[in-house]
């Protein structure tokens, strides 16, 4: 099993700053306390950002992760994702399947990461976290589904293959709020900061 982080985002809502590189309430960034709530439940995980951002490669490199750099043309969503799916597939645990995690939603418990890894492992084709009964991140992906990942275009992500396989789709709810908890924009971040 391989974890994947998307940082290569533009996050233009949230405004000048780098999102991923902002402070939560105990002083690490947005992007270093995904990237390690990633780490504690999958142990091989690779991170793509943009080319320009050194900084956040360097912090995430630090903290464990293989980091690699799309390009110019792949810095969409669904580009950033079928660029690190092409590079992950340079690793033997990418040959268990795929578990693609979001930079900017950084209190998803590594349990729940875990588990999704984990019903991966037991033969389910595509899992995504529930809380009460909202779809949410990470979600994972069996290894059949690495050459429709290293295809996909545009801004939409993975959503595509899950409305295409909707019938290999393995809801699994779970009691972590933080599946839903993205941040977008500093308000986004100042508000889930006050409530934990």
């Amino acid at each position: 099993m391989i974890g994947i982080l998307l940082a290569a985002g533009f996050s233009r809502r949230f405004g000048p700053s780098n999102k991923l590189l902002e402070p939560m309430a105990d002083g690490r960034s947005i992007a270093l306390t995904s990237a390690e709530n990633l780490l504690q439940a999958i142990p091989t995980c690779v991170a793509v950002v943009r080319p320009e951002n050194r900084a956040l490669a360097t912090l995430l490199q630090q903290a464990g992760l293989t980091v690699f750099a799309c390009k110019e043309s792949e810095q969409e969503m669904a580009d950033s994702l079928s660029a690190a799916i092409r590079f992950s597939a340079n690793f033997e645990a990418a040959k268990h399947g795929f578990v693609i995690a979001l930079a900017d939603m950084p209190y998803i418990q590594p349990a729940t990461i875990r588990t999704v890894a984990n019903r991966l492992n037991s033969s389910e084709s595509i899992v995504i976290p529930t809380y009460h009964g909202q779809r949410g991140h990470p979600v994972g992906f069996a290894a059949k589904y690495r050459s429709e990942l290293e295809n996909l275009q545009g801004d939409e992500g993975a959503r595509s293959i899950v409305k295409r396989y909707a019938d290999a789709v393995c809801l699994l709810p779970c009691e972590d709020s933080g599946i839903l908890a993205d941040i977008d924009t500093p308000q986004d971040l100042e508000r889930i900061n006050l409530k934990r």
